[in-house]
C-alpha cells in the first residue's frame, strides 16, 4: 500500500469520498413500516443499502479508495490481495476501472481459498483478476500473497487492516446520515453496521465523529462473535473458527480496527445475535422490503428486531423519544441455490 496512508479522521473520510464519488453508485435508503414495528414502538429503521452497489457490496468503497492513493509507479506494478468474496471482486474491479481512466494496465491478482463459492470466483476473473487458489487458513493465503508479490512485484491491498481501507468504508455512513437528514429533516441517532473484520465498523465510527450519531456493531453468536468477547475481555481475540451462515464476518477484527472499535467514545457497543434471528431478519429483508441480502447483511438487522441488550442500551440513552436507527446492508452477494439452502428445508 502507499507509504503515507491517510489519518483515520472524519476529514478524510470527506476527502475520500470525492474522490471515489465518480466510480460508485449512491446506494438507496430504505424503510419498512413492518420493519421498524417489529423492532420497537419508538424505532424507525433504515436500510443504506449497499447490497444495490457496485460489485453487490460496500467492499468496492475502500478498494476504489485505496488505488486512488497508489503512484502510477505502484499502479503499474499490479496490485494483489487475499480474499473468499467481496473484497476479491472489488479489488479487481476497482482495478479495471482506474486503468481505464488512467490509460495503462494495472494487473490485479487476487488469492482465493478452493473452497471459494464458484459465482465469486467467476466475477473476480470475469472483472479481469488473475486468481491464484490457496488453502482456506490465514497463513495459507498469506503464503500464496508472498509468492504472488515475489513473482511479480504487485502492491499488497488488505482486505480491511489498512486506514486507507477504512476511511474509504466510511464514505458509506457519510452518505447514510446525510440521505436521513433529507429524507426527514432530522439526523440519524444511531448507525449499526456488520463487524467482521471491522473495516466498515471503524470507518463509520470515524465517520460519525462529531456528528451525534451513536455507533454500533453486531455479530453473529455463532463462533464469530469475537469483537463481544474482546471487548468484555479488555483485549483483541486473534482468531475465529466459525460455521455461521453469515460467512463474510467469520474473521476477527483487524489490529487496526481494533483501536477504534474497543474506543466506547466511538463505538458504543457490539451485538450478538443467533443463526435463527439472522436467518429471520434475511428473510423479513427480501419479503418485506423486497431488495435481495446476503446472511451477513442481515445481522444488524436481527439486532435491531431482536437484541434484548441492545434494545436496553437505547431506551437508557434516548427515553421513549422516536429514535431513528440505520442499518447498513452491507452486501448482496448470495445466489438462488444458497437461498434454498438456507430456506427450502422449512415446509
Amino acid at each position: 500500500m502507499s507509504s503515507t496512508p491517510q489519518p483515520l479522521t472524519r476529514a478524510s473520510v470527506l476527502a475520500a469520498h470525492e474522490i471515489i464519488k465518480p466510480s460508485i453508485h449512491l446506494t438507496p435508503v430504505l424503510t419498512s413500516t413492518t420493519l421498524s414495528t417489529l423492532s420497537s414502538s419508538n424505532i424507525k429503521l433504515f436500510l443504506k443499502c449497499e447490497n444495490l452497489q457496485k460489485i453487490g457490496a460496500f467492499k468496492i468503497r475502500g478498494a476504489t479508495h485505496a488505488l486512488a492513493r497508489l503512484s502510477d509507479d505502484e499502479l503499474r506494478r499490479g496490485v494483489v490481495t487475499h480474499s473468499s468474496g467481496n473484497h476479491a471482486q472489488a479489488l479487481a474491479l476497482a482495478a479495471k476501472t482506474l486503468a481505464e481512466k488512467k490509460g495503462f494496465p494495472i494487473p490485479a491478482y487476487v488469492v482465493m481459498p478452493t473452497i471459494s463459492t464458484p459465482s465469486k470466483i467467476a466475477a473476480t476473473q470475469g472483472y479481469g483478476a488473475s486468481v491464484t487458489f490457496s488453502g482456506s487458513t490465514a497463513p495459507e493465503r498469506e503464503a500464496a500473497v508472498a509468492l504472488v508479490q515475489e513473482r511479480t512485484g504487485a502492491i499488497l491491498v488488505p482486505p480491511y487492516d489498512h486506514n486507507d481501507i477504512i476511511i474509504g468504508q466510511g464514505t458509506a455512513a457519510l452518505e447514510f446520515m446525510a440521505q436521513v437528514q433529507e429524507m426527514e429533516g432530522e439526523p440519524l441517532d444511531v448507525i449499526i453496521t456488520p463487524c467482521g473484520g471491522g473495516g466498515l465498523l471503524a470507518g463509520t465510527a470515524i465517520a460519525a465523529q462529531g456528528t451525534g450519531t451513536v455507533v454500533f456493531g453486531a455479530e453473529p453468536r455463532e463462533g464469530a462473535d469475537d469483537a463481544v468477547r474482546g471487548l468484555a475481555a479488555g483485549e483483541r481475540v486473534k482468531e475465529v473458527k466459525s460455521l455461521t451462515i453469515a460467512d463474510g464476518l467469520r474473521t476477527p477484527v483487524g489490529v487496526r480496527n481494533w483501536e477504534v472499535v474497543k474506543d466506547r467514545e466511538m463505538v458504543r457497543g457490539v451485538f450478538s445475535v443467533e443463526e435463527e434471528e439472522i436467518r429471520e431478519a434475511m428473510r423479513l429483508v427480501v419479503e418485506r422490503v423486497k431488495v435481495l441480502v446476503e446472511p451477513s447483511s442481515a445481522v444488524p438487522v436481527a439486532v435491531v428486531l431482536w437484541g434484548s441488550e441492545f434494545k436496553k442500551v437505547i431506551k437508557e440513552m434516548f427515553g421513549e423519544r422516536l429514535v431513528r436507527v440505520g442499518a447498513v446492508v452491507s452486501g448482496g452477494n448470495t445466489t438462488v441455490d444458497k437461498i434454498v439452502e438456507l430456506f427450502g428445508e422449512k415446509e
